[in-house]
């Protein structure tokens, strides 16, 4: 049993939970202290940190189920554990299940806004996965699934959802809509091949590049714009100008006819975006 989580969370990538979970503690903070004038209990962070972890795990899980045809069929992605027969789709199922069920319980123990949230969470939870079926726009779909972590961090240490929150999920979504499609390019010519949508495959390379940069201009914007609505020392904006620089630089390392570095600029460099926004705007919050 071990051996089989153990594959399972390399199969979702467990430890780039780091992604969404420093902006769910982003959220939670500037919320409680905007809202309640405090900051959030042990309790909170305690079950927001579940949450995150339920709804991720719960999300990535379903999507290798779900595409476990598509992966078993492109020659990147056909040694992933699914296709390569290392784990079932029903043990992977009884994994989604477990992970969803930590979600719940983890809601409901936050307040009743965040569980009358839930479906709506759980909707695009689902739903991103088909969507690159459809839409070139699944890329901004993923956007707002990952942009509901400091939404749900807010509403978890507040119960309350202000606009505040949604400048920070626009932010946040457009950051992760922007880098999906950086890491898309790897797939734009099988996926256009087997007729999948994406923004490379539907585009071209290089102009999705492009969509790719505006998009994380927009985002900048947004985590600027965030200092503008909440009172914070302008300490924070250092950590938004540092954000802004590790974007240009992610950028700087992929071309469209090289794409080589793309996996360093998609992990590497998201992490510690997210690492350093969270640092950044605790220490204005505590400034």
């Amino acid at each position: 049993m071990i051996k089989k989580i153990n594959i399972i969370l390399e199969m979702i990538k467990f430890e780039h939970t780091i992604f969404a979970l420093p902006f769910a503690f982003l959220g939670a903070s500037l919320g409680a202290l905007v809202i309640n004038g405090s900051w959030p209990t042990a309790s909170h962070w305690l079950w927001i940190t579940l949450a995150m972890v339920g709804a991720r795990s719960a999300a990535m899980a379903l999507n290798r189920v779900i595409d476990a045809k598509i992966d078993r069929a492109n020659p990147r992605t056909k040694n992933r554990a699914i296709p390569a027969g290392l784990i079932s789709n029903l043990e992977t199922t009884v994994f989604i299940i477990v992970s969803f069920a930590l979600l719940f319980y983890s809601a409901f123990q936050l307040n009743m806004l965040a569980v009358y949230l839930l479906p709506i969470a759980v909707f695009f939870l689902v739903v991103y996965s088909y969507t690159k079926r459809f839409t070139w726009a699944c890329h901004l779909v993923l956007g707002v699934t990952i942009g509901i972590a400091p939404l749900g961090g807010w509403v978890g240490a507040t119960g309350t959802l202000t606009i505040d929150a949604l400048v920070l999920f626009l932010a946040v979504a457009l950051w992760i809509a922007g880098f999906d499609i950086i890491y898309a390019t790897q797939d734009a010519n099988y996926d256009k091949s087997v007729h999948l949508y994406s923004i490379p495959s539907y585009f071209g390379i290089e102009k999705a590049l492009l969509i790719a940069r505006g998009i994380h201009l927009l985002s900048f914007i947004s985590f600027a714009g965030l200092y503008v609505i909440i009172p914070m020392h302008w300490i924070y904006l250092i950590g938004v100008l540092i954000a802004g620089i590790i974007m240009v630089y992610e950028h700087s390392l992929v071309k469209h006819d090289d794409l080589s570095k793309v996996n360093v600029a998609f992990f590497t460099m998201n992490g510690i975006l997210s690492m350093v926004m969270l640092a950044f705007t605790i220490g204005a919050l505590i400034l």
